[in-house]
């Protein structure tokens, strides 16, 4: 869970008006922090960005998105995991709010609710495995062909069926499915949400060992 795709390509053009220009300049920076290891600045520049383009998810699921890929990083320390995911889940609120329909903010929620569950098992495993599943079901049944929809539901099916010993095949064929789906797979815009095949990847080679 710790290994994540940051994919950011600056397209930048004279054709372009300058408020659209600045989106995309601010966007590519606040991506470049983020590859560069500086998380931290990289979500308080998304939330810059969220401030003026109210209509745009993007920034606010980014500011969510770093906060909870970072929290994933952090598992030894509960009072930096707690404050991370508190502050992806109150940015995720907002968009929540506006579109409880976007697939993409439903998984991202899914995997709020995964690194609570990482950060505490006993604790948080039994109040909220149930709420993961429902947020994958409903992000399936608006959109069975994301890649990351699949391969969500199919990596948190096979970290509980490993728990328990029990088979996965089922969850490792679904894998196998997402792959070809990220191949396929375009984003609507550079900076829409693209990351997910190389950890689908590495999830393929565990399950060729079995």
């Amino acid at each position: 869970m710790k290994k994540f795709i940051f994919t950011s390509v600056i397209v930048l053009s004279a054709f372009f008006a300058q408020a659209q220009t600045q989106y995309e300049q601010g966007m590519s920076k606040a991506f470049e922090l983020w590859k560069t290891g500086n998380p931290t600045e990289a979500s308080a520049m998304f939330e810059r960005i969220a401030s003026v383009e109210k209509d745009n998810y993007l920034p606010n699921y980014y500011v969510a998105f770093v906060n909870t890929t970072t929290a994933f990083q952090v598992m030894n320390d509960k009072q930096k995991v707690a404050a991370l995911l508190d502050k992806a889940q109150q940015t995720l609120d907002i968009e929540f709010a506006k579109d409880p329909n976007n697939p993409e903010i439903l998984v991202l929620q899914a995997l709020i609710y995964t690194a609570w569950i990482s950060s505490d098992p006993m604790t948080n495993g039994m109040k909220l495995s149930g709420k993961v599943m429902e947020l994958y079901a409903k992000a399936a049944e608006i959109a069975p062909n994301n890649p990351r929809v699949v391969f969500g539901k199919a990596e948190f099916e096979i970290g509980g069926a490993r728990y328990f010993k029990q088979d996965t095949s089922r969850m490792c064929a679904q894998i196998d499915k997402a792959i070809t789906l990220f191949s396929n797979f375009k984003p609507e815009t550079v900076y829409h949400p693209n990351w997910g095949l190389d950890r689908a990847l590495e999830a393929q080679k565990e399950c060729a060992k079995k």
